[in-house]
């Protein structure tokens, strides 16, 4: 849940926002805190509030905006600041499903005309994160959330919720009515997208994905790229390229793929194609070889 991009439904972002302040600040204090030095961040807020509300702005036009008012600092440091400290929202038509144009900005409770929730709980947080996540140790839910001292939520919690013990005797926590298939159900094939949280979510991942694979996650520019599951685990990343005329996925494997599942896999970048690409006049599914 770190300072970027999440679609969330606007009963999740009203709860979830104010209950992660805490990991925006300290992202905000470590990127932009020397820029930011002796800022009265309250009266920043206040101004960048005004100007998104008074029309959605894009990151730029509120530096711009912003800058006369403290000419001592930089219009993206104060835009940065402003991205940190108010729930903003994008609003279309960069958020509309294959329409460009710039990311414009305006807060939460302009856009969706309700105020965040004056006192979010962190406990319906928690069973928030187990409902999609679980079962998962404490440590999985801090490294979603990025906070610290969730260990006295998921305590208070204890009485309600089911209790597992992994390999290494670690306790495991779910919520007592969430399906639990048995170890030899199988997993259909999937192809989850870039930044996706069950590859993120967890701070133990061998459960999805070896170590070793792991690393190939991680590119130069920051994107986590979409990630092929094979019965559940991560075998391998994708990605579509696009011409005038026609559309390819490319599946980048990261070891043998039996041809059972390499049938699979290809049915599902075929319905991805189809969704993601509909307009292309020609599909195209690609194997890289194993690198």
């Amino acid at each position: 849940m770190r300072g970027t991009i999440h679609l969330v439904s606007a009963r999740d972002c009203l709860m979830l926002r104010p209950l992660i302040q805490p990991v925006l600040d300290r992202a905000m204090a470590t990127v932009f805190g020397k820029r930011l030095a002796d800022m009265n961040t309250r009266a920043l807020a206040s101004a960048g509030r005004a100007l998104v509300e008074e029309k959605p702005r894009t990151f730029s036009e509120l530096g711009v905006l912003l800058s006369p008012h403290w000419p001592g600092h930089t219009p993206a440091s104060l835009a940065q600041g402003v991205r940190a400290l108010v729930p903003l929202v994008q609003v279309p038509p960069r958020a509309v499903w294959g329409a460009a144009g710039q990311a414009l900005h305006t807060t939460a409770e302009s856009w969706l005309g309700r105020s965040l929730d004056p006192s979010p709980s962190p406990d319906v947080m928690i069973k928030r994160y187990l409902t999609a996540f679980g079962p998962a140790t404490v440590a999985d839910a801090q490294a979603w959330s990025g906070l610290t001292r969730l260990r006295e939520v998921v305590e208070r919690l204890r009485p309600g919720l089911r209790i597992f013990r992994d390999e290494s005797g670690r306790a495991l926590f779910d919520l007592p009515e969430a399906p639990r298939p048995g170890p030899d159900t199988p997993a259909p094939v999937r192809l989850v997208a870039e930044f996706d949280n069950l590859i993120l979510s967890h701070a133990d991942r061998s459960r999805v994905i070896s170590d070793r694979s792991r690393q190939r996650l991680f590119t130069r520019n920051g994107i986590f790229p979409g990630t092929v599951l094979v019965d559940g685990f991560a075998a391998g990343i994708w990605r579509i390229t696009r011409s005038r005329r026609a559309a390819a996925l490319t599946v980048e494997p990261f070891g043998p793929i039996s041809a059972r599942d390499r049938e699979a896999v290809t049915r599902e970048a075929d319905r991805l194609l189809g969704f993601a690409a509909a307009d292309a006049g020609k599909h195209e599914i690609r194997f890289a070889a194993i690198a």
